[in-house]
C-alpha cells in the first residue's frame, strides 16, 4: 500500500471522481476511510490528515470538480427516470451528504420544468413493476401497497395506477 500524503490522497480523490459522481461530504468520507484503512495496517503513523482532506476538498470545489448542487440535480433526474419517489430521493441525497437547501433548490429547478414530477415518477414506477393499468387490474390493494412502500402518497398512487 502506498504511503498516504497529500498528493496520493488527491490522486485517490480524482480517480474516485472519474468513476463515480460524488458530493463533497461523501468524498470526504471516502478519503477519511482511505486514511483509516492505511493507518490501521501501518500503525505508528500520526499525521494531520484532516487538514490535507479539507485542502483537497476546497481545491476541488474551487476548480468546480465537485459541486453538490449539480450532483443533486443529476441524481434527482436519474432517480425520477427510475421511478423513485420524492421522499426516497431526498433520503438518499441526505445519506450522500447533500445539504437540505441544495436538495430543495434542485427539486424546485426540476419541478419548474416538469410540474407533474411526482406523478411522472409514479407512472415510471408503475410501468416498471407492471402495476395498475400497466399490468393486471386484479389486485388493487397489492398495487397500492407497493406504491406506498416506494414512498408515493395515496392520491399520487391512484392517479399513476389509473384508478382515479
Amino acid at each position: 500500500m502506498k504511503i498516504i500524503n497529500k498528493e496520493n490522497l488527491k490522486k485517490y480523490a480524482l480517480n474516485y471522481l472519474k468513476r463515480y459522481a460524488s458530493s463533497k461530504k461523501n468524498l470526504e468520507r471516502k478519503l477519511l476511510n482511505r486514511v483509516i484503512k492505511n493507518n490501521y495496517k501501518k500503525s505508528g503513523i500520526n499525521q494531520n490528515y484532516e487538514s490535507y482532506i479539507k485542502e483537497i476538498l476546497e481545491d476541488l470545489e474551487k476548480n468546480k470538480i465537485i459541486n453538490d448542487e449539480d450532483f443533486a440535480n443529476s441524481k434527482i433526474f436519474n432517480y425520477i427516470r427510475m421511478g423513485k419517489s420524492k421522499k426516497l430521493i431526498e433520503y438518499n441525497l441526505l445519506q450522500k451528504g447533500v445539504d437540505k437547501k441544495d436538495i430543495i433548490n434542485a427539486f424546485e429547478k426540476i419541478e419548474s420544468d416538469t410540474p407533474n414530477l411526482e406523478i411522472d415518477s409514479a407512472i415510471n414506477f408503475a410501468k416498471k413493476k407492471k402495476l395498475g393499468q400497466y399490468g393486471d387490474y386484479d389486485n388493487k390493494k397489492k398495487d397500492l401497497s407497493k406504491m406506498a412502500r416506494a414512498g408515493f402518497s395515496y392520491s399520487v398512487s391512484l392517479k399513476a395506477l389509473g384508478l382515479k
